[in-house]
């Protein structure tokens, strides 16, 4: 039994390491900031939980356990998260290749931006009256 349980957690690792793998590749080969993200949150997450299932599979106790799905855990709520922010101030920056979008549903809310700006600006700080640098 305990040989089995090995050759499950050995493939589960297996798979993880080439999944993160693949997800390196796919930053160095990819060529826009779309597609990076893509190949950064997708299959590193679930490379990532491969491996966190095959070591939980291996390990099976208890408090190691825990461990490792806390780690699952914060790995499915911060990747995605963060893959979704840089691709949106990339796209907001204009630092997208819009001739590999097929659909472009934010076109619209940048043309009606003020100035066509992509980036909310702040309006430029003044100094308040009385301070130092207010005189």
């Amino acid at each position: 039994m305990s040989t089995a349980l090995d050759v499950v957690a050995g493939a589960l690792i297996l798979a993880g390491c080439l999944l993160t793998l693949f997800s390196g590749i796919g930053l160095v080969r990819f060529p826009d900031v779309l597609s990076r993200m893509h190949a950064a949150t997708k299959p590193q997450t679930l490379g990532l939980l491969c491996v966190v299932a095959g070591a939980a599979v291996r390990l099976h106790r208890s408090v190691d356990v825990w461990m490792l799905l806390l780690v699952a855990a914060f790995q499915l709520v911060t990747a995605p998260v963060s893959g979704h922010l840089v691709a949106r101030m990339a796209y907001r920056t204009r630092h997208v290749r819009t001739d590999l979008l097929v659909a472009d549903e934010l076109r619209p809310a940048l043309l009606d931006a003020p100035d066509g700006a992509a980036v909310r600006r702040r309006p430029a700080r003044t100094p308040e009256r009385g301070t130092r640098r207010g005189r």
